[in-house]
């Protein structure tokens, strides 16, 4: 991408963001879920994907049953994007009282004792609302977020989260030490970690397929003396729901490699009992089994 086209990207993106935000709200939705639909008709590769996921995770659904769950899907996907395009405008009355929980004390708790908390959690409901949730109740989060192009556009995303009061790390770089250091200091880091198809990722039985994850909270966990729950973000009808489980075993004493596969298999199974009893909220469009005849290694994901 060359510097005309970056900054063209980012004039489009920033003046499409700025709209959204003065939409009506239910105009904005109504556009989005319009999008989604469009998606479904298209059937294009991440729809094709998202079908894919939804096969192997939704094993003895009928044929239009999952056809009904991949709508759903996109409909969440969908949504997740136009809550974040609006979410810098929401009150405080808006994003809170918009969100219940399951077992917050494993957050509340774990911050206050100063142990810090790890979250691992998989690409379901919207987790940015989440997060922000979390801040509210003055948990300091930090997070980490995939390098975009253009290099703007990646600082408006910045600025948008940690606007939000989240601290927030370029995943290109290196940032374990940064996050430990976090964790020493009492504080949680939430951290996507469904899906990793680079060499580093850990291979794990996921649905009875073969899938491959992010080591990071497993060797955080290690390196640290936090609490290492999952959380899993629903949609609801008005808001979000987020459920919270573990925290998990951490065997300090086992061989590092071999403790960190185990952890990492643990939270595969946890994601697995919530995708399970609410797969539409999970909306992966991306390769996510590496048992597939295609999977090519790849350095990174």
């Amino acid at each position: 991408m060359n510097a005309l086209s970056d900054w063209a990207t980012y004039i489009v993106y920033s003046a499409f963001w700025k709209l959204l935000r003065l939409l009506p709200e239910k105009s904005a939705y109504k556009f989005f879920y319009s999008l989604a639909a469009r998606a479904y008709k298209r059937n294009g590769k991440r729809v094709r994907r998202l079908r894919s996921n939804y096969e192997a995770v939704a094993v003895g659904k009928t044929k239009d049953e999952i056809e009904e769950l991949v709508q759903a899907g996109l409909r969440s996907s969908m949504r997740y994007w136009c809550d974040t395009f609006r979410i810098a405008d929401w009150s405080v009355e808006r994003y809170s009282k918009t969100v219940t929980t399951e077992n917050l004390h494993l957050v509340t708790e774990g911050a206050s004792s100063g142990r810090g908390v790890i979250v691992a959690l998989p690409h379901a409901g919207n987790w940015d609302h989440g997060g922000l949730y979390i801040c509210s109740l003055g948990v300091k989060v930090h997070t980490v977020a995939e390098h975009l192009k253009p290099e703007r556009l990646f600082q408006k995303f910045l600025a948008h989260r940690e606007g939000m009061g989240m601290k927030v790390l370029d995943l290109d770089k290196s940032v374990i030490d940064q996050l430990e250091s976090f964790l020493n200091q009492g504080s949680l880091v939430a951290l996507v970690a469904d899906r990793d198809l680079s060499r580093s990722g850990i291979d794990v039985n996921f649905f009875n397929r073969k899938a491959r994850m992010p080591a990071g909270p497993a060797l955080l966990a290690l390196r640290t003396k936090a609490d290492l729950i999952t959380a899993y973000v629903s949609f609801t009808e008005n808001g979000i729901n987020i459920k919270f489980k573990g925290p998990y075993e951490v065997n300090r004493n086992n061989d590092v490699k071999r403790e960190v596969e185990l952890i990492t298999q643990r939270l595969a199974d946890a994601f697995a009992e919530d995708i399970s009893q609410d797969p539409s909220s999970w909306h992966m469009q991306q390769r996510i089994f590496i048992d597939d005849a295609d999977f090519k290694e790849r350095v990174s994901s």
